[in-house]
């Protein structure tokens, strides 16, 4: 603790450094306290709007194996998650609990995924990421609820600690990274992003290897499968009713007060056209409406600011996340950093942000709270002065 033996009196170091020694049993404390306060201020288990549709099919699951078509089957780990409480009989308690359980191991890997993207450990940054990860209440908040959110912020932040560990090149982490970025996506429909942040991230390293023959291979493989990937893009979105969002004008679903409205009759798909398909003609031949809708999008969705929010809520974002950005993005911008970590971190809310820009958001944070960690780990970085701790990258990444 260097720089902060320099900042305090004599006196007061002792008592530092034992107060420092021992931050992640206070870590620990304080994210036990955190999760004791959201379970008393909802009298336990949360039942939220949504709830009922992935309890029912997780009954369904649970008592005759049935696995109903329809929209919920993109959020198919959920329930199944669920359904193997409720069978064992332990009700929503155990639901409850088995994600309180997932949200301590990702607290655990954020702040492990932290240390190691700075050589010497990076206990500061560490600590200051698994801070704001605990104290920011949108992280947080949904382990009372029976929703899929703290399963996939969980899963996330596990495939982050995961992805880090694969840095060393053992087949076991990569295994496990493959394993969790596919949880990911079973989890919610826009899951897939933290899998197709870490392809990105591992191609865009490859192609400023020496060797290009990997990157070459890979895109052509990544050709060879694009029907399919086609197919479950389209799959994805079958059940939305976006062009109808965008008639309305949303940039929040349901909520009115912002809705961006045409001044002209808009030219809508005609039938028949795949889903992708109904995207690519309405941007075509409503530009401008459409730049209106993903840029109003865009910032209700990282702003923080809703109009149904209070003054003490947007004014935290203001203060608080806003910087995070900055901050963030400096770090992202760290050519000192282990190049794949900072194109992971990055990537993972830059393509949730595009994902909201196409569709609509939602009226609370279950879109931009998956997206907070990884923010706050770059915030953590930046703040911490990763330039003054990493030697300059001299040779390919690996």
């Amino acid at each position: 603790m260097p720089a902060l033996s320099a900042r305090l009196p004599a006196a007061f170091l002792p008592a530092a450094r034992r107060l420092w020694a021992a931050h992640p049993w206070l870590l620990a404390g304080l994210w036990l306290l955190v999760q004791a306060a959201f379970l008393a201020r909802y009298h336990g288990p949360h039942f939220a709007n949504d709830s009922a549709p992935y309890l029912e099919y997780a009954q369904n699951i649970a008592g005759r194996g049935y696995f109903e078509p329809g929209h919920y089957r993109r959020y198919i780990l959920y329930p199944l998650f669920e359904s193997l409480f409720l069978r064992l009989g332990w009700g929503w308690w155990g639901i409850v609990g088995g994600q309180l359980v997932l949200a301590a191991l990702a607290a655990r890997a954020l702040y492990g995924a932290t240390r190691r993207l700075t050589p010497g450990g990076g206990r500061r940054a560490a600590a200051l990421a698994t801070t704001l990860f605990i104290l920011w209440p949108e992280t947080q908040q949904f382990n009372a609820y029976l929703l899929t959110e703290s399963l996939f912020i969980s899963l996330s932040v596990l495939a982050l600690g995961a992805f880090v560990r694969a840095r060393n090149g053992s087949f076991g982490h990569h295994l496990l990274l493959a394993a969790l970025v596919l949880l990911c996506a079973l989890a919610r429909p826009n899951g897939f992003v933290v899998g197709l942040a870490a392809g990105l991230a591992g191609l865009l390293t490859l192609a400023r290897q020496p060797t290009r023959r990997p990157f070459w291979l890979v895109l052509l493989a990544l050709a060879a499968l694009g029907p399919v990937l086609w197919r479950l893009l389209n799959y994805q979105l079958a059940t939305y009713t976006l062009i109808e969002t965008y008639q309305r004008g949303d940039l929040m679903f349901l909520v009115k007060e912002w809705a961006v409205h045409a001044a002209q009759p808009l030219r809508l798909p005609p039938p028949g056209l795949s889903p992708v398909g109904r995207l690519a003609y309405f941007y075509w031949h409503n530009p401008v409406v459409g730049l209106r809708l993903v840029l109003g999008k865009l910032f209700v969705f990282a702003s923080g600011l809703k109009p149904h929010y209070s003054l003490l809520h947007k004014a935290m974002s203001v203060l608080l996340l806003w910087p995070c950005y900055w901050l963030a993005a400096g770090a992202a911008r760290q050519r000192r950093l282990w190049r794949p970590g900072r194109l992971f971190l990055g990537l993972v809310p830059v393509l949730q942000a595009g994902i909201v820009m196409l569709t609509v958001d939602d009226y609370d944070v279950r879109f931009l709270a998956p997206v907070l960690p990884f923010l706050f780990v770059l915030a953590a970085l930046h703040l911490t002065g990763i330039e003054q701790h990493l030697p300059t990258e001299q040779e390919p990444d690996k």
